[in-house]
C-alpha cells in the first residue's frame, strides 16, 4: 500500500516510515508534501491508496482543502492525525471519507490497528490470522518450555499448521534445546534490534527449523543481549507473526516483565503449568491473582497439569477448588520418554511416539485445533500409524 503524508514534520514521517516498513505487506510512504494546499497544487502522479494528513496546525480554512483532497483522490483512504479539537473539523473530515483519526504524538498500536482496519476494509487483509498461546511456568521447573516445545511439533506435524515458538526467557532461554541440536544463527535479541527489517521472510530466516511447518525464534544466549528487547518490539514481532504463522506459541518462563505482560496482552489463550504439589498450587494462586489484577478474563486462562500420576493424595477436584480455575489438560508422569527427549533435543513425537506423553500431546492438539476428522485418519492414526513418512 502506497501513503501520501501530508505533513511538515519530518520526524513524523521517518516515524510513520518506519512503522509502515514493519507492516505485511508494507505501508511504503511515497510521497510527502508540507501541507494540504502543496498537496493540492502538486498532485502526485500515482495516486496514492492512503492520505495521512497532520492536522495538528490545521486552521477553519483548512476544512474546504479536506474536501477537495478527498475529490481529488477518491479512491484513497484517509487518516487524520491530531484536530481533536477541532470539532467543526472532525465533523466535516468524517463527511468527507475520514474514518481514522489518531491522537498525536502517534501511539504505534493505535496506528496500526487503524491500518489494519483500512487493510481489511481495502480488501488487503493478511492470509492468516494467527492465533498467540502462551505457556508459562507457575514455578520453576514446572515443565513448560517441554510442553511448549513439543507442542509446536505436534501442531506442526500432526494437525499440519505452520507454527513458530518464540522464547521469551529474559535470562538463559533454551528452548531451541528441547527440540534441536542447531545453534541459532539470530535470536530475540537480534530480531530486535533490526526491527525495522521485519517482515515475513526475514522473521522465518531468523528461526531454528524443527519441522517443516514448526520454528523456534531463540532467545539470547547473553542475558546482557535481552535488553534489546522492548514492549513495542514484540508488538511488531507478534503483528506479523499472526500474518504468516498459523499458532504463534510463547514460552513466557515465569519473569512477569514490561516485555512478557505486552506478549501476555496480546495473547488469545494463556496456559500456567503446574504440578500437583502445594509449592506449585500456592505460586499458581500468586500468578492467577496477578492476572485478575490485570484484568485478564478466566475463560482465556487454562491450566495444563504436568507429570500427573493418578491417585495421588491432590486431586484435580482439590486444584480447581483452590484456585478457581479448570484443569483443561493433564501430562502424564512419563519420565524415561521425557528425559531421553530433553537430553537428547530430539521432540518426544519423534523419538517416542507410543509413549504416554505422545498421546497426550496429540491430545492437546486435538483440543486446541478441535480437529475432528474421519477415525481413520485421525490425529492417533497419524501418530501410530504404520508408513507414516512424517516421523
Amino acid at each position: 500500500m502506497k501513503a501520501l503524508l501530508i505533513s511538515h514534520d519530518s520526524q513524523l514521517y521517518a516515524e510513520l516510515a518506519s512503522q509502515g516498513a514493519a507492516r505485511v505487506p508494507p505501508l511504503k510512504m511515497a510521497a510527502n508534501r508540507a501541507s494540504m494546499r502543496d498537496a493540492l497544487d502538486r498532485p502526485v502522479a500515482e495516486p496514492p491508496e492512503l492520505l495521512i494528513i497532520d492536522a495538528s496546525d490545521a486552521t477553519a480554512g483548512d476544512v474546504d482543502l479536506l474536501e477537495r483532497l478527498a475529490r481529488t483522490y477518491p479512491s484513497a483512504s484517509m487518516m487524520l492525525l491530531g484536530g481533536q479539537q477541532q470539532p467543526d473539523l472532525l465533523i466535516r473530515a468524517m463527511r468527507a471519507g475520514v474514518r481514522e483519526v489518531l491522537p498525536l504524538p502517534l501511539v504505534h498500536r493505535a496506528f496500526h490497528e487503524a491500518m489494519d482496519r483500512i487493510a481489511a476494509t481495502a480488501g488487503k487483509a493478511a492470509l492468516r490470522d494467527g492465533k498467540v498461546l502462551a505457556f508459562i511456568a507457575c514455578k520453576g521447573g514446572s515443565g513448560a518450555t517441554f510442553i511448549s516445545t513439543n507442542f509446536g511439533y505436534a501442531l506442526a506435524t500432526l494437525a499440519d499448521k505452520k507454527v513458530l515458538l518464540i522464547d521469551l526467557h529474559g535470562q538463559f532461554g533454551d528452548a531451541a534445546l528441547y527440540v534441536s541440536d542447531q545453534k541459532p544463527q539470530m535470536t530475540l535479541s537480534d530480531v530486535c534490534s533490526q526491527i525495522a527489517r521485519i517482515d515475513g521472510p526475514f522473521l522465518e530466516s531468523c528461526l531454528v527449523h524443527v519441522a517443516p511447518g514448526f520454528g523456534v525464534l531463540a532467545a539470547a544466549d547473553d542475558p546482557a543481549q535481552s535488553r534489546e528487547a522492548k514492549p513495542e518490539h514484540i508488538d511488531t514481532i507478534l503483528r506479523v507473526a499472526r500474518q504468516h504463522y498459523d499458532f504463534i506459541l510463547l514460552d513466557v518462563g515465569r519473569q512477569i516483565d514490561a516485555v512478557s505482560l505486552r506478549a501476555l496482552d496480546t495473547t488469545d489463550t494463556i496456559y500456567p503449568v503446574l504440578q500437583l504439589a502445594l509449592p506449585d498450587i500456592r505460586d499458581a494462586r500468586r500468578l492467577l491473582d496477578i492476572f485478575r489484577s490485570l484484568g485478564y478474563s478466566l475463560e482465556n486462562i487454562r491450566l495444563v497439569v504436568n507429570r500427573y500420576e493418578k491417585g495421588g493424595k491432590l486431586r484435580l477436584q482439590d486444584l480447581h477448588s483452590a484456585l478457581g480455575a479448570e484443569v483443561v489438560h493433564t501430562v502424564p508422569n512419563d519420565y524415561i520418554a521425557v528425559t531421553d527427549s530433553v537430553n537428547q533435543g530430539v521432540p518426544v513425537l519423534q523419538l517416542a511416539r507410543t509413549s504416554a506423553a505422545a498421546r497426550s500431546l496429540a491430545e492437546l492438539v486435538e483440543m486446541v485445533t478441535a480437529r475432528r476428522v474421519p477415525e481413520s485418519k485421525g490425529l492417533f492414526d497419524r501418530l501410530f500409524g504404520r508408513g507414516d513418512s512424517d516421523y
